[in-house]
């Protein structure tokens, strides 16, 4: 088998080492199905991407995703990272601004800036939309939020490319402080095939207005040091909750502290409830990959 080429990445990061790492394979067009997978198991990482011709003439390229287990429609940090390696890479243009990616999900429109860090690239999440949830399924995420000092949005069950449950937290000292019940939430995951829970409060900082932590128990993750979809959906859920609330329009995110990241991530809210999540991304790995 040729040598193909392999990017690491550190996704939602400022400065690498901050965000979420994602590793990167270009020219595995050969490969097959089992042979991507058994890859994606062996390094270990929350998800690895496989960036490969489109299929469809106005995507700009085609992307698969697997997780060390199975492979999935979208996720947040993988598509923004394989965006930054197809720039990067020259799969497309180096001066792209419009980006359309092509995956499981559909075609995801992406857009590329640049602020006075670097390079942000923008997603446009999956049309989130509320799932009315079971009985059984309300009554376990009662229980893990149990004696938990609550925001002013009641919890739910969304979809919108991953399905996630959402709660508010009453502020950013008891988000940071939480101690879940993580078996409580695979039992939930389990029992609503879905990723977990994500919970977010509202905060007072200079660099950004809401403090998230991700706790993707359905692909055995204990918890996500940066999650886009996750915080796609929480945008959808504010805006939807509070149409002309401060937050409604956007904000900055922060996740990772409690495990020992420091991930930032922007969500631009449009006026038809589109929601955009974006960040910068770090090539810290980038070289020749053999796999026979």
């Amino acid at each position: 088998m040729d040598t193909v080429r392999y990017l690491q990445l550190d996704v939602f990061a400022e400065r690498a080492g901050g965000g979420n790492p994602l590793g990167v394979v270009i020219g595995a067009g050969a490969w097959s199905d089992a042979t991507m997978q058994r890859f994606a198991t062996w390094t270990g990482l929350v998800e690895t991407t496989f960036l490969l011709p489109p299929v469809r003439p106005e995507a700009s390229y085609r992307v698969r995703i697997f997780t060390p287990q199975r492979e999935i429609a979208f996720a947040g940090h993988p598509t923004i990272g394989s965006a930054h390696a197809a720039l990067e890479t020259g799969l497309v243009p180096a001066g792209s601004t419009e980006l359309v990616q092509e995956c499981g999900a559909g075609l995801l429109p992406i857009h590329i800036s640049q602020d006075s860090k670097g390079r942000v690239v923008s997603v446009q999440a999956p049309r989130a939309r509320r799932i009315e949830p079971d009985v059984l399924h309300a009554k376990l995420v009662r229980a893990i939020l149990d004696r938990t000092p609550l925001g002013s949005l009641l919890p739910g069950f969304v979809e919108g490319g991953r399905r996630w449950w959402i709660a508010e937290l009453a502020d950013e000292a008891t988000l940071r402080e939480w101690q879940p019940d993580h078996a409580a939430i695979a039992r939930l995951a389990k029992a609503s095939d879905s990723l977990g829970l994500c919970v977010f409060a509202r905060c007072n900082q200079p660099d950004y207005e809401i403090a998230v932590r991700a706790f993707p128990a359905g692909v055995g993750i204990v918890e996500d040091p940066a999650s886009g979809a996750a915080n796609g959906l929480i945008g959808a859920w504010i805006a939807a909750g509070e149409p002309d609330g401060a937050l409604a329009r956007g904000y900055r995110v922060s996740q990772g502290r409690e495990i020992g990241r420091d991930a930032r991530i922007g969500i631009r809210i449009d006026a038809d409830g589109t929601v955009w999540v974006g960040g910068m991304t770090h090539t810290v790995i980038d070289g020749q990959l053999s796999w026979r």
